[in-house]
């Protein structure tokens, strides 16, 4: 193996989730393998789970394929179902492409590869819940890793003033 391989028996998997609908596994890929402009991951979804809210990107296209199982997937007011070898764009734009896929299996796992353009800052709105998120990464500080933003709020929230307290 070089370091720009890695075999899916070989990934490392993560816990993730909140409350009783969203529980998943996610698997990193692209931090194993050197990617640079391209997000890579294994998530895993148990029976009758998400992985995240039903969300859509301003900025970042992403790209699902379903490696096992069965389910569905949100496409802005529409849902399709969704099975081993579906491949799935889920493009930038506004709440018409938001997405969320969904185990509807009482017993399996869905599997699937999530394949995203890494390009920041991001936005992205959470149509169910009215939310709007500023997401950034950037340059670690000196230890490798990156630093991370995430500015959430509420749709239509107001903001302090640029100038406030300077």
């Amino acid at each position: 193996m070089t370091g720009n391989i890695i075999n899916i028996k070989d990934i490392e998997y993560m816990d993730w989730g909140h409350g009783d609908r969203f529980e998943a596994q996610l698997g990193a890929v692209s931090s194993r393998i050197g990617a640079r402009n391209l997000g890579y991951n294994i998530t895993v979804l148990p029976p009758g789970k998400r992985a995240f809210p039903f969300h859509n990107h301003r900025v970042n296209e992403e790209m699902f394929f379903v490696l096992e199982g069965k389910g569905e997937i949100r496409i802005g007011p529409e849902t399709y179902p969704v099975a081993k070898g579906d491949v799935i764009a889920c493009p930038p734009g506004g709440p018409e492409t938001a997405h969320q896929l969904i185990n509807t299996s009482d017993n399996d796992e869905m599997r699937y590869l999530a394949v995203a353009t890494s390009m920041s800052p991001e936005i992205a709105e959470y149509p169910d819940s009215d939310k709007v998120g500023v997401l950034a990464e950037f340059s670690g500080k000196g230890d490798g890793k990156p630093t991370l933003m995430r500015y959430i709020i509420r749709d239509q929230a107001e903001m302090a003033d640029y100038w406030e307290g300077e």
